[in-house]
């Protein structure tokens, strides 16, 4: 779709820092962006994304869910060894854009329990950073998923 913000990424309209972390033909992996007036977002927010434009889970081939699992599985593995997240949290909002996409979001430890679930990324002393963190991680969960043969 021409005005999805997900399919523009995609096709590389969106600048995206460090690349994909992982794609394949049904799957698109990356790290959140800093969207609207934010100048910096918070650190570990990754999407995983169907390839197809379409806007409910329950429209998944099942082939495309296979993989959304099994990439959250080891998104949210390299999330907690490499990257020393305490929890790794998966969101399916899905009102802000019709696209299937899953948000992957690591607790950082010590995050009071306040800012638990969905209130995450509102811990002010949480770790936020711009397009040079973003490619950082996205290099360290490259390297990841390369080191366990999971590409």
């Amino acid at each position: 779709m021409q005005n999805c913000r997900v399919c523009q990424k995609h096709r590389g309209e969106i600048a995206i820092p460090g690349g994909a972390i992982y794609e394949n033909d049904l799957i698109f992996i990356s790290h959140a962006l800093p969207y609207g007036e934010e100048k910096e977002h918070y650190l570990r927010h990754i999407f995983i994304e169907s390839k197809r434009h379409i806007p409910e889970l329950a429209d998944l081939h099942e082939e495309e869910a296979r993989q959304i699992g099994l990439f959250s599985m080891r998104i949210s593995r390299a999330l907690m060894d490499c990257l020393g997240m305490e929890h790794v949290y998966s969101f399916v909002i899905g009102d802000g854009v019709a696209h299937v996409h899953i948000h992957l979001i690591g607790r950082y430890p010590g995050a009071p329990r306040e800012f638990w679930g969905v209130h995450v990324d509102e811990w002010q002393q949480a770790p936020k950073g711009g397009p040079q963190d973003i490619k950082r991680i996205t290099e360290q969960l490259r390297d990841y998923l390369a080191l366990n043969n999971w590409y």
